[in-house]
């Protein structure tokens, strides 16, 4: 039973499709061609024939016009002429008077006899005519009758039969070279479409075993790729969705560990100061504030974690949901810059905005303010006492652009690259000193995309970094991100 699914299984693959497509129209269009080809070379040999008889019959008449039907002699002097034509032709000559009686047969056999064949009495109205019979006892036959004219007066008729057997058994033979050379022509059809179907089935073969491997969990293949067509596309596309899919693995490998760590930390440090002060028989009631502050940092902590994570995974499967309104820009950045003063003048960091332009857009104020205060607050948060943070609201081509520049501790060009991704974190000893998740930047990169927009940075170490944020004036409210 396995044997018999495996050959069904390969008689209906994509080879044998293409090989049984490629025969089928080769065989399709060669019979159409033969079938053609013999009718037409049928017609042309029987017109071929018809003609030469209707000339051969002219002839005839023309050189016994000249005789007298009713004397003996000419008789015989016909009769011997009609043979060597009867010869000559290789068919029966019949000369018939005005009566359609038969003067002269070159086969001795109708002498004396009246004939009334339509061809005859057609000829004997002074029309040359020629057509088909089959007979039964002598199969496809051709009738030709000329008529024997002299000062328009008709003498007698030419009667010409001649079999067309040979003429059908010659056009037979040469329909079964035709034959023979279309088999030789599906047969190498047939090898060359299945080195064609190899070469196209293969790669696929390839690919969906591949695929499979994809499926039973091993993320890391590569097919090979051959030439700049469909397949090598195909091939090119899957190697290039294979890297991502490798890529994505390993963040969400990462995001696991960095999330099971995230969490696992303020939770240990919640243990921790809930353990010390359950040993502690007698404490001052300042300790047990001072731990109970400990305790209710790190539950702040811990909330804003899991705060980030539900925002990106509602990011992530589309079920964040922007709600555009038209908004005043400049008094959006006003309004964020006071909710953040306080954090900057307790590190006696400089706050500065600048309106270069006036802008009213359509966005979604909470998603932006969201965005927004995530970087404003990484740049006082990374920037030392008695810095400065500068926010730059200014046009530029169809966009609005919030520049936020500061003079912090900047960025590696190593570390760039990657600071909108998940967790990451520039220095992770800081990070966790100041409170950081590496959630921040990925979630106000999320919200800026999600505007259609872009976010751009440039950095130095120790010297600051800048963050340009543009957003698109003209929104496309159909785009999903």
């Amino acid at each position: 039973m396995v044997i018999i699914l495996n050959f069904n299984q390969k008689f209906i693959s994509i080879r044998w499709k293409l090989v049984s497509t490629y025969l089928l129209l080769i065989i399709i269009t060669l019979l159409l061609i033969n079938s053609f080809i013999g009718e037409e070379i049928r017609k042309s040999n029987i017109n071929e024939k018809k003609v030469n008889l209707l000339t051969q019959g002219n002839i005839i008449a023309d050189r016994v016009i000249s005789y007298n039907f009713h004397l003996i002699e000419s008789i015989e002097t016909i009769d011997q002429l009609m043979k060597m034509h009867s010869i000559e032709i290789k068919s029966r000559v019949i000369i018939l008077n005005n009566q359609a009686i038969v003067i002269s047969d070159s086969f001795d056999i109708l002498k004396g006899k009246t004939l009334k064949h339509d061809e005859i009495q057609q000829a004997l109205s002074g029309n040359s005519v020629a057509s088909q019979h089959e007979l039964e006892d002598y199969g496809r036959t051709m009738y030709v009758a000329v008529p024997i004219l002299t000062n328009n007066n008709i003498y007698g008729v030419v009667f010409i039969s001649s079999s067309l057997e040979e003429l059908y058994g010659n056009v037979g033979n040469i329909m079964r070279r035709y034959m023979l050379l279309s088999l030789i022509s599906i047969l190498i059809t047939g090898l060359i479409s299945f080195v064609f179907a190899h070469l196209i089935a293969n790669p696929i073969e390839k690919l969906t075993e591949s695929i499979n491997k994809i499926y039973n969990g091993n993320i890391e293949q590569k097919v090979e790729i051959i030439g700049n067509d469909e397949l090598g596309n195909l091939g090119r596309a899957f190697n290039l969705m294979s890297i991502k899919l490798s890529r994505v693995d390993k963040q969400r490998n990462d995001f696991v560990a960095n999330v099971s760590h995230e969490l696992k930390t303020p939770l240990t440090a919640m243990k921790i100061v809930s353990e010390s002060l359950l040993h502690q028989e007698k404490s001052d009631i300042y300790i047990y504030r001072d731990f109970l502050k400990d305790i209710d940092s790190e539950v702040d902590r811990l909330n804003k974690i899991i705060d980030n994570l539900l925002s990106l995974v509602d990011m992530d499967q589309e079920a964040l949901q922007i709600e555009y309104q038209l908004t005043y820009v400049n008094y959006l950045i006003e309004k964020l810059i006071r909710s953040l003063k306080p954090l900057a003048e307790h590190k006696k960091i400089n706050l500065i905005f600048t309106e270069i332009d006036k802008i009213q857009i359509e966005l979604d104020q909470i998603k932006i303010q969201q965005a927004l205060s995530n970087i404003i607050y990484n740049a006082i948060k990374y920037t030392p006492e008695r810095g400065t943070v500068h926010i730059t609201l200014y046009n530029e081509n169809n966009a609005a652009v919030i520049k936020i520049e500061d003079n912090g501790i900047g960025i590696s060009a190593d570390s760039l690259p990657h600071i909108f991704e998940k967790f990451y974190r520039v220095d992770k000893a800081r990070s966790r000193l100041t409170g950081g998740t590496g959630l921040g930047l990925a979630i106000a990169q999320q919200i800026i995309v999600l505007h259609q927009g872009k976010i751009e940075v440039t950095s130095q170490l120790n010297e600051g970094t800048k963050f340009y944020v543009y957003l698109p004036k003209i929104i496309k409210k159909t785009l999903k991100l």
